[in-house]
């Protein structure tokens, strides 16, 4: 059913009418692959907007590790960087917005991005949300596995691998949540009208369905997160706006969303 608003033809959509999730396409292994090549593609195209958006990251990254180091030192560092892992999806909104005008043709603007985080603050802050309780029980998940820390002022090897261990069990667990919650949900809310849950819930079926590319997105990401580190948070201007364009493209190329309706709110339409 359609009805005119004076201007065009809108779609009207019974959400009764929906899936319960976006189907997604079976994936080939080196498709991430694929992805970084089309991110560093649309980074050529917009080196502007990707280093003004990058720079501001970094210049987040060195605040925060000013301020943090200020008030509780190394520990708490470790800690907001862990938990930057966490809302990074979030921060790299407008990257996806950048992708996604130059999918459409256009020359991408940064004041279009940050009214695009406006228009979306709503489904950002619940998703927002749902990453702070998952920081939060790994927070004191993390806190509770302290209890496996040898207590010997000169602790042997095996019984330091043993808490390593199940430090890295507990905290890969967290981090698989996020990843699968986040790899194509906030692309999908910018493209679609949709809902969070339906968009988290998506992407969390479509990782499922494709565990070895998702493997193999999650080893590159986790290498440009140690190239990051390894420059001085440097290289973070340049990768991030790679990574955030090919997730664009990875949810693109992954969910098949055409029964919801899309966001065609374009620059040169306001």
């Amino acid at each position: 059913m359609r009805e005119s608003d004076g201007k065009h033809d809108v779609a009207q959509i019974d959400p009764q009418t929906l899936p319960f999730v976006a189907p997604s396409r079976r994936l080939e292994l080196g498709a991430p692959v694929r992805w970084l090549q089309l991110g560093w593609r649309d980074f050529r195209q917009a080196p502007g907007p990707s280093l003004w958006y990058g720079g501001i990251l970094v210049l987040i990254s060195y605040l925060l590790a000013f301020v943090t180091w200020k008030l509780g030192g190394y520990i708490l560092i470790l800690s907001v960087m862990s938990g930057f892992v966490f809302i990074a999806p979030v921060l790299a909104l407008g990257l996806y917005s950048i992708s996604c005008q130059l999918q459409r043709g256009l020359k991408p603007q940064i004041g279009y991005c940050l009214r695009e985080g406006r228009r979306h603050l709503g489904d950002e802050l619940v998703f927002s949300v749902i990453l702070l309780v998952i920081f939060l029980v790994w927070a004191r998940a993390a806190s509770m596995v302290h209890v496996f820390f040898p207590m010997e002022s000169h602790p042997k090897i095996t019984d330091l691998l043993v808490f390593l261990g199940i430090g890295s069990a507990v905290g890969s667990v967290f981090a698989a949540l996020v990843f699968s919650a986040s790899a194509f949900s906030l692309p999908m809310m910018l493209d679609r009208k949709v809902d969070t849950v339906t968009a988290v819930l998506t992407s969390v079926s479509a990782s499922l369905h494709n565990k070895g590319p998702m493997l193999v997105w999650a080893a590159i990401i986790v290498l440009s997160v140690v190239i990051s580190f390894a420059t001085a948070l440097l290289g973070l201007a340049v990768l991030m706006p790679v990574l955030g364009y090919a997730t664009w493209h990875g949810y693109r190329d992954t969910i098949q969303a055409q029964d919801w309706p899309e966001n065609t709110k374009l620059p040169e339409m306001e």
